[in-house]
């Protein structure tokens, strides 16, 4: 069993909510070591912390990764623990956990966390980080049973985030934009298949941007630098995904764009 507990929230920094869930697993299991992935995650943006867990799981060693962006916490809404590959999940059940665990392979077991044995002694309805998986990330670390921490549930229920918009037509591709990064990079649904496309594309010319009402033109392009300071270009990024973003700029910004927006790419002497 891993003693490697990553840890993803909401919760930021300034006000101690990810420092108690490192007490609180410290206390009951001082020989696991604790990464921490992120809490920058956008209050209760579900998508934008699974984008980001299942980014990194390629990359860390079997771990058990503890992830909590729960705006449904104290309803009715499940607690997890999900085995894929050689790594443990723990976390609530919408949807968080299974961009992650497809990376690993795929969900193979799934549990409920309804052994309340495992948690604190007074759960509080809004901080089950703390009270509830927490504990139990603690108590796998330790080597405890994953079937330990409850009832056996369906893979085939647990809750799934929308599958975001991407389509070819004619001379276009319209994709959902996925993900925004700190440097205002935008990242499309769009994966290699789509930049290919665009990169056909590019032998005819720039290519042209819609977001909205905004309207501007790309120079396809491998890497930022490759384009002058302040020119927009579009790119396969480091997630293998289409993005956009602009040298030394905010491409976010630039083109008035957020997570769930829809953005066309064509040929500009198509548009």
């Amino acid at each position: 069993m891993p003693d490697l507990i990553a840890l993803l929230t909401d919760y930021g920094t300034r006000d101690g909510f990810a420092a108690v869930c490192h007490g609180v697993i410290a206390q009951a299991a001082p020989e696991a070591r604790v990464i921490d992935i992120s809490h920058d995650v956008p209050p209760q943006d579900v998508r934008h912390g699974a984008r980001v867990l299942a980014r990194v799981v390629p990359y860390f060693p079997p771990a058990i990764y503890l992830a909590v962006v729960d705006p449904g916490v104290g309803t009715a809404r499940r607690g997890l623990a999900l085995r894929a590959g050689h790594s443990l999940l723990v976390g609530p059940d919408n949807g968080l956990l299974i961009p992650a665990a497809r990376a690993l392979g795929g969900v193979t077991e799934a549990y409920a966390l309804t052994n309340v044995a495992l948690w604190l002694p007074d759960v509080d309805r809004t901080f089950h980080g703390r009270d509830v998986f927490a504990p139990v990330a603690a108590y796998l670390a330790r080597g405890g049973p994953l079937k330990e921490v409850g009832e056996p549930v369906d893979v085939d229920s647990l809750a799934q985030l929308p599958t975001p918009l991407c389509q070819v037509t004619g001379d276009a591709v319209t994709c959902e934009v996925t993900y925004v990064d700190r440097y205002g990079n935008v990242q499309l649904a769009g994966g290699e298949s789509e930049v290919e496309l665009v990169r056909d594309w590019a032998g005819q010319g720039r290519i042209g941007v819609e977001a909205g009402e905004v309207q501007d033109d790309a120079t396809v392009a491998s890497t930022f630098g490759d384009v002058a300071d302040g020119e927009l270009l579009v790119y396969q990024d480091s997630d293998g995904r289409l993005a956009l973003a602009v040298n030394n700029g905010d491409a976010a910004r630039r083109l008035r764009a957020v997570p769930g927006d829809l953005v066309t790419l064509r040929p500009v002497e198509a548009r």
